[in-house]
């Protein structure tokens, strides 16, 4: 009996089997990607051939370190938005597709894969490449109810270890950073996390402002201190979002940007735009009037018609009345 108990005692409780398995929020069938990054991924023959022979958790996980060199979803110089209006105009991936990045490929065939929640935090805290923790923080804000991010995220708030998201470079922040930016931003490089709705997003707000209250009250005074708390204050995040926002504009065009947060000026692309509608109406006014000028000359020709045959007429009568009159003097 007590051999029993104690195997009792030693087996794995089954609700912490049940705890290992994440659930999935949103869209279970597209992981709520965009629609056009969702058929590149699939449409692509590196995931359709190379992926699909990789089978597990760690197949994948060193691939990602060989292979994925940013956080875009699209590779640099792929996308091509030029000269495209309205809903083709490069609004986020809606009908300007490209050549989708290995990131996404990978992200998407860890989503393939189910990870369980050891799995995710062992793509947290790898320590081979910043890459492959930062698939890992994506695949939580893709894949992981809103509620639980702040909880997911609030240990690697003030993690100081490098990482470039940018395709080709250029733009090296911190994991810490990049983990503020997801719980704070809804956009990114060109498309969308899944929208936060509002309440949750408020009070992720006041746990980020009492997490950053907490650190500032712990640092030490001296300013020569280089701890974690150092990258984060206000003016390095807005800096952080303006340069963002300039190296989308110029990789993406102004259309990727919100709706409302685009400049009231008209741009080159309307200007030019506004005089090909002018071209197109003064076209039309010319042929309108083209026309009227047909119309009225046909008028006139009918009329001409007209006289000549009442003239025709008139003389034929004139004839027969004097040959008549010539046949009575016989």
């Amino acid at each position: 009996m007590a051999e029993a108990e104690e195997y009792n005692q030693q087996r794995p409780m089954k609700t912490s089997k049940q705890h290992n398995v994440l659930p999935i929020w949103g869209n279970e069938q597209t992981m709520n990607l965009n629609p056009l990054i969702l058929a590149n991924i699939q449409g692509s023959s590196y995931f359709k051939v190379h992926l699909f022979k990789l089978k597990t958790y760690h197949e994948v996980v060193d691939e990602i370190y060989y292979q994925v060199k940013h956080l875009e979803p699209w590779e640099r110089g792929s996308r091509k938005t030029a000269g495209q209006t309205g809903m083709c105009g490069g609004v986020r991936g809606v009908g300007a597709g490209g050549i989708v990045s290995t990131a996404f490929c990978l992200l998407y065939k860890l989503y393939t894969l189910r990870l369980t929640r050891k799995q995710v935090n062992g793509l947290l805290q790898h320590t081979d490449s910043p890459y492959i923790r930062a698939l890992g923080f994506m695949y939580i804000r893709y894949t992981q109810p809103p509620a639980d991010l702040f909880d997911w995220y609030a240990d690697y708030l003030d993690d100081e270890e490098e990482v470039d998201p940018r395709a080709g470079g250029g733009g090296p922040t911190t994991i810490g950073a990049l983990v503020r930016q997801m719980l704070i931003k809804l956009d990114w490089f060109s498309t969308l996390f899944p929208r936060i709705p509002v309440p949750i997003q408020k009070q992720i707000e006041q746990r980020l402002g009492e997490h950053n209250r907490q650190s500032n009250a712990s640092k030490p005074a001296n300013s020569n201190y280089r701890g974690n708390n150092s990258n984060y204050n206000p003016g390095r995040m807005d800096n952080d979002r303006r340069e963002h926002d300039d190296r989308d504009r110029r990789d993406y065009g102004e259309g990727d940007r919100y709706q409302k947060e685009r400049p009231a000026r008209r741009d080159d692309r309307d200007r030019e735009r506004d005089r090909d509608r002018e071209r197109e109406r003064d076209r039309d006014r010319e042929r309108d009037r083209r026309g009227d000028r047909e119309v009225n000359r046909d008028r006139h020709r009918e009329r001409s018609r007209s006289r000549d045959r009442n003239f025709d007429r008139s003389r034929d009568r004139h004839r027969n009345s004097s040959r008549s009159k010539e046949r009575r003097h016989r």
